[in-house]
């Protein structure tokens, strides 16, 4: 395929590049961008684009709701938009029903969206716990006639299928036929009835040599192709003039440096083309405490269909690229300020598991959080609101009225993980402590190991005290690849919101990879003797520091 932009890509990338921990996309010049293309943890993502939006799926796995989909105008910005899955319908293990009845890293690990034209529907195809797939549908979408631009999205639990599409990439073919890609090591593909719900037949299209996952299905200029990555290093493409094969095998990347420090290798996430037809490779970095962070590079394609990544003067993935699309479109920064005053929550935040619907609720006066569970251990407290973090360095501030508190209550603002932290309150009687906590963690199996150790004490506060703020700190900068470094994370505490006090030591964050998920800000209620407590959170406030 010829790209009319190859020759200045090329060219462009002799240039020499800026420090990649410098500066962030904000900061970005006129006519290049800068990887990462978002500092959040967004893993195994699906891209795809209709009209001029630009769509990205990603992992929650027991986050509800699940699924979020994003979207862009340029491949750079992004902001949430929905969730393909609202409520977690997969057991009953996803309401957090106590300690021993939970679904830590479980749920929503690789999975697929795609738009289809012939119904206006949203299709999410996912296998949870490797024994079901679970379909949902956002149906009337109005996509098609309105630029890519959706309506209103409307998802609903479609169809179960009583086997696994491991790792699975959906396919919408130019004659209406949806395919799925999926498995690991030996990939199958699928052809969904017309409705996209059954299956009518399926069959294994490539045996590989090593292991393999993480399928996405792709047809450009006649010829299907399978991408699929050799974790964690590689991402590697099987190309067909046939759906059901013989498909032959080229390796795409294989251990390539760049564009950050100290992270895993770009690999394992898909392609799409801009309305130009120029091709590009969104692929994610192990970026860890901060999780798995997506970054991106243009493509060529030679003339007997095999793409290449366009890479730097030094052979590794560019920090900085020209810009893919120029667009006086935008969307929301990463960064601000939300005060809850919408009738809903926003696309940003997931609750640690499905939430107790009766115990949350949003006014005028912002989120109210009542006590949902009656445990001495976060990590089963319902009703843990998260918010992912922005790297390299960054700040979550919640302000929360405390009025509403009862005996036994705790409620604050976390680093949330399975290995955690937080700042928060205390109440006990009619008193009212400031308090740092570390040492939360789940052990390897996923149980608690520990529930906390009060590192420090604040201020009591006095009766008169209804407002604190609560401001944690973190440095998600990559620690994950050859540096022994720790990043850490600072708790700070205010009774005017203008001046901050940090309360306890420096947190060390883990860089194990084995949560999958990366760190996350929080707030949290939960009951340690009796239920009907509540706190307010009247703002919460992301910003670079």
């Amino acid at each position: 395929m010829y790209f009319p932009r190859t020759l200045y890509l090329f060219s462009f990338i002799a240039l020499s590049f800026a420090s990649p921990l410098a500066t962030y996309n904000d900061a970005r010049q006129v006519n290049t961008f800068q990887n990462p293309v978002l500092w959040e943890d967004y893993p195994d993502l699906d891209v795809f684009r209709v009209g001029d939006v630009f769509y990205y799926s990603s992992s929650t796995f027991a986050f509800s709701p699940g699924a979020p989909v994003l979207k862009s105008y340029d491949l750079i910005n992004w902001t949430p938009v929905s969730h393909s899955v609202p409520n977690l319908n997969f057991g009953s293990k996803y309401n957090l029903n106590s300690a021993t009845d939970r679904a830590y890293v479980k749920g929503i690990w690789a999975s697929t969206l795609r738009y289809r034209e012939s119904d206006d529907t949203f299709y999410w195809i996912g296998c949870v716990e490797s024994s079901k797939t679970y379909i949902w549908t956002s149906s009337n979408a109005g996509a098609y006639n309105n630029s890519g631009e959706v309506n209103s999205w409307n998802w609903k639990a479609a169809a179960t299928l009583n086997k696994c599409y491991y790792d699975c990439g959906l396919l919408i073919d130019s004659d209406d036929t949806m395919y799925v890609a999926y498995g690991n090591t030996n990939i199958t593909v699928a052809q969904l009835s017309p409705d996209g719900t059954s299956e009518v037949r399926s069959q294994v299209v490539y045996k590989s040599p090593t292991y393999i996952e993480g399928s996405r299905m792709y047809k450009i200029n006649g010829t299907y192709y399978i991408f699929a990555t050799k974790p964690a290093s590689a991402e590697w493409v099987l190309k067909s003039a046939n759906p059901w094969g013989p498909y032959e095998q080229k390796v795409l990347v294989d251990s390539i440096a760049g564009p950050l420090p100290n992270a895993g290798y770009s690999h394992q996430g898909g392609i799409v083309n801009t309305k130009d037809n120029d091709w590009y490779y969104v692929a994610f970095m192990d970026s860890y405490p901060g999780g798995r962070i997506p970054v991106l590079a243009p493509l060529t394609l030679d003339s007997a269909g095999w793409p290449s990544l366009v890479k730097n003067s030094t052979g590794a993935w560019g920090y900085t690229y020209p810009l893919p699309v120029r667009t006086s479109k935008t969307v929301p920064p990463p960064t601000g300020v939300d005060t809850f005053s919408s009738p809903s929550l926003s696309h940003e935040w997931e609750w640690n598991h499905n939430p107790d619907a009766t115990k949350w609720s949003l006014s005028s006066s912002g989120l109210t959080l009542e006590t949902a569970t009656i445990t001495p251990d976060l990590f089963t407290a319902r009703n843990t609101l998260t918010h992912r973090i922005i790297g390299p360095k960054s700040a979550g501030t919640f302000k929360l009225d405390i009025s509403k508190m009862t005996d036994g209550d705790r409620a604050g603002a976390a680093l949330f993980r399975d290995v955690a932290a937080y700042i928060g309150v205390h109440k006990t009687g009619s008193s009212a402590q400031l308090v740092m906590v570390n040492n939360l963690t789940l052990d390897s199996s996923w149980a608690t190991k520990s529930t906390g150790t009060i590192n420090a004490t604040g201020p009591a506060l006095a009766d008169g005290v209804t407002t604190v703020w609560l401001r944690v700190e973190a440095d998600i900068t990559p620690a994950f690849s050859g540096t022994s470094a720790t990043r850490y994370t600072t708790f700070w505490y205010s009774l005017d919101g203008s001046v901050y006090k940090q309360l306890g030591e420096r947190f060390a964050m883990t860089n194990s990879y084995t949560f999958f998920t990366g760190y996350r800000f929080a707030v949290f209620n939960f009951a340690t003797r009796g239920l009907g407590g509540a706190v307010t959170v009247k703002a919460f406030e992301m910003e670079k520091v």
